[in-house]
């Protein structure tokens, strides 16, 4: 591998730059005329429009993106999250026109990427399993007969996606057939697939997920989990590591089960498998895995030291993992705020427009991810993240004192709505600080 294309946007885009820029690899953006202004567009080595605004015309158009790789003479795709990266179509086409694509297998992305088929896979292993669907529906009355076996309420999911997207919580039948069309029109708007599937709902659990990878040499390891239950709607607000609530040996139960179904699969690359935890039974189930490299994946990197994301370059050049297995949790507590361009106080509606007074956040313990600068104009055409702010401190008290600072620093935000008086807000709920919360929390506590 000599030249990457950076088939994505925004705050991830320019994290791959710097990633191959460290491992000597030359660059191609690519972007949609609605992003002349992104930074990665000038970080790149080259850069490329392939397109308007609309993600379809755009991001989103695997044929063209793919001729672009060839046609400036680049080896591999770097997919990161959203977007292509989760559709082994894409994969299987990058494969055939000679490129690397820099994630899993097309057969790892399809199994694992359909919520049904993975569950299949995972039970078979002997790993607890939320009670589901046998398969995906593309239409209400076909998924009644299998919604009322395995009893309300209900998660509605979208097979072939995630991020909170093509997901809607059925309390009853009467309500089912309605939040199916509008979950389904959803995933098929956001991924180009409207299947669903069902799955138990459980109201008051915490949200595991274990970062794993993979090589081809027969190598799986974990990187320890993250905690994610700070969610709104299911979209995740705040991420954090080591998760507060899990024992020893509940972490190294739930680490393991990740292990084994990665090694069961002989999955290459960066990966999240992600579970449900009662906590007052102690009981985990997997839920999914996103055959992909997280938004919040610089909470792990704050707490092992290790560049992921430069992982994922040498393991898709057919390299051994760099990275040794680390026996024991690593000391200290990481979070991670996400910043997006919403109005909290309108129930976190988008506000694109032009910012002013951004911050230039840093200091000890302090990472800021973001493509966003002063005068930047935030487009309304895709995702609303601004920046993710990583804060680590010995403990999780000190984690979030730091945070505190950091978001006070962030208050001097105009021309946009953000979430950060919503961050602040959360820091100063006694719920928060003392760790007693659950995936439905943030929707009760705030009236969301």
């Amino acid at each position: 591998m000599k030249r990457v294309l950076i088939a994505n946007r925004g705050e991830i885009a320019l994290r791959a730059i710097r990633a191959c820029r460290k491992n000597g690899l030359e660059t191609v953006a690519v972007f949609s005329s609605a992003d002349g202004n992104s930074p990665h567009v000038w970080a790149a080595d080259h850069a490329v429009c392939i397109g308007p605004p609309a993600p379809a015309s755009s991001y989103l158009d695997g044929a063209t993106i793919i001729e672009t790789a060839k046609h400036t003479e680049c080896d591999a795709v770097y997919p990161g999250y959203g977007f292509l990266s989760e559709r082994a179509s894409f994969a299987q086409s990058c494969a055939e026109a000679g490129l690397v694509f820099v994630g899993p297998s097309p057969e790892s992305i399809a199994a694992m990427g359909d919520k049904a088929e993975a569950r299949k896979r995972v039970a078979a292993l002997g790993i607890p399993v939320v009670p589901g669907s046998p398969g995906a529906f593309t239409a209400a009355g076909a998924a009644a007969a299998a919604a009322a076996s395995i009893g309300f309420p209900l998660l509605l999911k979208a097979s072939a996606g995630g991020g909170g997207r093509g997901m809607r919580v059925a309390s009853d039948a009467a309500a089912f057939g309605t939040l199916f069309e509008q979950a389904s029109a959803e995933a098929q708007a956001a991924f180009g697939n409207g299947e669903i599937y069902l799955e138990r709902f459980f109201s008051r659990v915490r949200h595991i997920e274990v970062q794993v990878f993979g090589d081809d040499h027969g190598n799986y390891r974990h990187f320890w989990e993250r905690d994610c239950s700070v969610q709104r709607r299911h979209q995740k607000l705040v991420e954090e590591a080591p998760s507060p609530v899990l024992s020893d040996a509940q972490r190294k139960q739930i680490t393991d089960a990740a292990v084994t179904i990665l090694a069961a699969m002989r999955y290459r690359n960066a990966g999240t498998i992600e579970f449900i935890f009662d906590m007052e039974t102690g009981n985990y189930f997997f839920i999914e895995m996103n055959t992909r490299i997280q938004v919040e994946h610089p909470v792990t990197e704050m707490l092992t030291g290790h560049d992921l994301v430069s992982e994922q370059l040498r393991v898709a050049a057919g390299e051994k993992l760099s990275i040794a297995p680390t026996p024991e949790v690593p000391s200290g507590a990481v979070i991670e705020w996400r910043i997006c361009a919403e109005d909290p106080a309108r129930k976190f509606q988008p506000t694109p427009g032009t910012v002013h007074g951004w911050p230039r956040l840093g200091g000890p313990g302090i990472r800021f991810d973001t493509h966003v600068y002063d005068g930047y104009a935030v487009p309304p055409f895709y995702d609303s993240m601004l920046g993710k702010l990583i804060v680590i401190g010995e403990d999780r008290q000190e984690a979030l004192a730091r945070s505190a600072a950091a978001l006070a620093a962030c208050a001097d935000i105009t021309g946009i709505s953000t979430t950060v008086p919503f961050h602040r807000d959360l820091l100063r709920h006694p719920e928060f600080a003392r760790g007693e919360i659950h995936t439905g929390w943030v929707d009760e506590a705030f009236g969301l």
